[in-house]
């Protein structure tokens, strides 16, 4: 009788296979390697009005200001014939309190390790999923404050511990398949960074799994991206054992499928798309569509314009949905120090309770109440 080979039998002989692909690759090869260290340092001070809790907020944001703040190294092994060895470690933290960010990972951005060659790249460990890579281009604003983690939070912290992941370009074209056999291994929620998932469980071999994919095909003046991503719930083992989100089964599924696209024409850079989501974790409103757009314009070498618009529409159900609407100013004194200021207002239905700002929980509004933000801060990058 055959026997199906198991997902680790398959990455054992294709890591074999492709050191062995390597004609100079020897057991002791002494190749030239390279490490960089490397981070940003963003802080940013915050005020909303409207905040359910008692008119309104001011505060710096832990979480983001106008990207997150990290530092991290990276670094690679040339092992000969054209094979090498990369690994990234990246810790995320809070730099108005230096703690640790990531549900308070030590490398809660990225930890892996892997092989390198033509043919991509197999890479092992805490990596981001291939639904980022799909939205990097596309969404304008990308993580900031006041941006599309204000509406679906998991999209600055799309990535997965325990993850198995392969990456290559080829001209034009960019492809990525990830699977992780335990999406999360820390309780830190409930919260994208922490869902008390842990996942590889051997009476439940489909628990926490999560698997992505993605293409994306670019030339000098556009581009189009399609990513796809599935998480897997679990049964608690106990009434005192949450699980975070409504995931309370292998069966349950929370489901991503990203279309995003831009194109850059005098100097604009114009980007848009669709996330389209569907979670058999939330009982009221599983079915969800966030479509937007945005443009970029560097008015001088200095000085760069930002605008997007997001509306969150819940399928099959009313009452819950949310428009958000950011302009940003960002100013290079250097190539490494910006300031930077930031404008936001959300509009809620009568039942929807969204912040304008993703930067720290604690500042939702009444229901159906509108909410007004602005930003102001300093990046450095090392």
């Amino acid at each position: 009788m055959q026997k199906t080979p198991s997902p680790l039998t398959l990455v054992a002989a294709a890591v074999l296979a492709l050191a062995g692909s390597s004609t100079s690759f020897g057991a002791f090869a002494q190749g030239t390697s390279s490490v960089t260290l490397y981070g940003i340092v963003d802080v940013g001070v915050e005020h909303l009005n409207n905040v359910a809790a008692g008119g309104g907020l001011s505060r710096m944001p832990s979480t983001t200001s106008l990207v997150p703040s990290r530092w991290g190294l990276r670094g690679s092994e040339d092992l000969g014939g054209g094979l090498k060895a990369i690994y990234t470690l990246e810790s995320g933290f809070a730099p108005d309190q230096g703690t640790f960010n990531q549900g308070g990972r030590g490398f809660g951005r990225q930890s892996w390790v892997g092989l390198g060659g033509n043919w991509g790249s197999l890479t092992m460990g805490r990596q981001n999923s291939m639904l980022f890579w799909s939205l990097l281009d596309s969404d304008i604003i990308g993580p900031a404050v006041f941006a599309m983690g204000s509406l679906d939070a998991y999209i600055p912290n799309s990535r997965a511990d325990n993850m198995l992941a392969w990456r290559g370009n080829f001209g034009g074209l960019a492809l990525g398949a990830g699977y992780s056999f335990g999406r999360d291994a820390v309780n830190a929620g409930p919260s994208p960074a922490g869902t008390n998932c842990p996942g590889e469980s051997g009476s439940d071999t489909q628990a926490c799994r999560q698997w992505s994919l993605y293409a994306k095909y670019d030339t000098p003046v556009w581009g189009l991206a399609l990513g796809y991503e599935q998480q897997n719930g679990r049964t608690p083992a106990s009434s005192t054992d949450p699980v975070f989100g409504g995931m309370t089964s292998s069966a349950k599924h929370d489901e991503r499928l990203h279309l995003g696209g831009y194109f850059k024409l005098a100097g604009v850079k114009v980007g848009g798309g669709l996330l389209r989501r569907d979670n058999d974790g939330d009982a009221v409103k599983p079915r969800s569509n966030l479509w937007y757009v945005g443009a970029s314009y560097p008015v001088t070498e200095a000085l760069v314009l930002e605008t997007q618009w997001l509306t969150l529409r819940y399928r099959g159900v009313s009452g819950y949905d949310s428009d958000l609407l950011v302009a940003r100013a960002i100013y290079n004194l250097s190539k490494r120090t910006a300031v930077y200021t930031q404008l936001g207002h959300i509009r809620n239905d009568r039942l929807a309770t969204v912040s304008v700002s993703g930067g720290a929980p604690g500042s939702n509004t009444a229901p159906g109440r509108s909410q007004t933000g602005i930003n102001v801060g300093i990046r450095h990058m090392f």
